[in-house]
């Protein structure tokens, strides 16, 4: 399991203090501004000193980078979390750790194929389901899809809607 998760992404410069604009890799902007330190992809700690949120991008003032110029120098670098900065509830999960998950049958224990992506829909969420012949299967995040996640064995048990894979 991955210890640092991509987060963001910072697009450009705001304001002539230094602040920078973020695009937001994960739920919302607003779960992005709650953390204080994020990481370069080097794993070198980014102390974030304010942040807030202006329509979907967050706004970020990071400890020592005070000019246009400093900003404009990491412009297009990846923001990163560490995973245990942050308490998931019951029954949530990094897509991170879900893509790559093989797929089985509840009932049969036939073998659909692997997640290879997550895509937020508003009402759920939907995994797309790659199988070895390559055809692609979308099926609905719901409880009555989703029967298990056990991600130490890297397995996603469900019980298909009717017609879902015919």
């Amino acid at each position: 399991m991955q210890q640092y998760l991509e987060i963001g992404k910072i697009v450009s410069v705001f304001g002539l203090k230094g602040e920078i604009k973020v695009q937001p890799w994960c739920d919302s902007p607003d779960f992005l501004c709650e953390f204080d330190t994020l990481y370069y992809k080097s794993g070198t700690p980014v102390i974030i000193e304010r942040a807030r949120v202006q329509k979907n991008i967050a706004i970020m003032k990071i400890k020592d980078i005070d000019t246009v110029e400093q900003a404009q120098a990491i412009r297009n670098r990846v923001l990163y979390m560490n995973r245990d900065d942050v308490e998931l509830e019951q029954g949530s999960y990094f897509i991170q750790d879900l893509v790559g998950l093989t797929v089985n049958d509840a009932d049969t224990n036939e073998t659909y194929g692997k997640i290879t992506e997550v895509s937020k829909t508003g009402a759920n969420d939907v995994y797309y389901i790659k199988n070895d012949d390559g055809k692609m299967y979308y099926i609905p995040a719901i409880p009555q899809v989703i029967e298990n996640i056990d991600l130490d064995s890297g397995i996603m048990t469900i019980r298909p809607l009717d017609g879902l894979f015919d």
